[in-house]
């Protein structure tokens, strides 16, 4: 997947073949960003001032802006997995958080 990254956000980046452009949705929030270039440099500064106006409409009308990730993660897993998961993080000498934000880590990078 090609991503660009600005400010805390990132997005997906696509072609449309059909335009001949290239094309990006900021991932991880519910409001919706979109931003479009026929060129890698324009496609950027089209990225950056998508970011930067949802920054400044969201303080011209009071409202926080959406960040991608809080930090804080609810997982619904079955009382089995949840269970054995907890098995495994004690047999490293880890908690349940740590074991868990390990795994999910190494799972990214590969």
């Amino acid at each position: 997947m090609n991503t660009m990254n600005y400010r805390g956000y990132t997005a997906r980046i696509e072609f449309d073949e059909r335009d001949n452009i290239f094309w990006g949705k900021v991932l991880g929030i519910q409001d919706s960003i979109t931003f479009e270039g026929d060129t890698v440099l324009k496609l950027t500064e089209d990225f950056h001032a998508a970011i930067d106006f949802y920054l400044e409409d969201c303080v011209a009308n009071g409202k926080s802006p959406q960040k991608p990730a809080s930090g804080r993660l609810l997982l619904r897993v079955s009382p089995e997995l949840h269970a054995a998961a907890l098995v495994k993080a004690q047999s490293l000498g880890k908690s349940l958080n740590q074991w868990a934000a390990d795994t999910l880590s190494r799972e990214i990078s590969t």
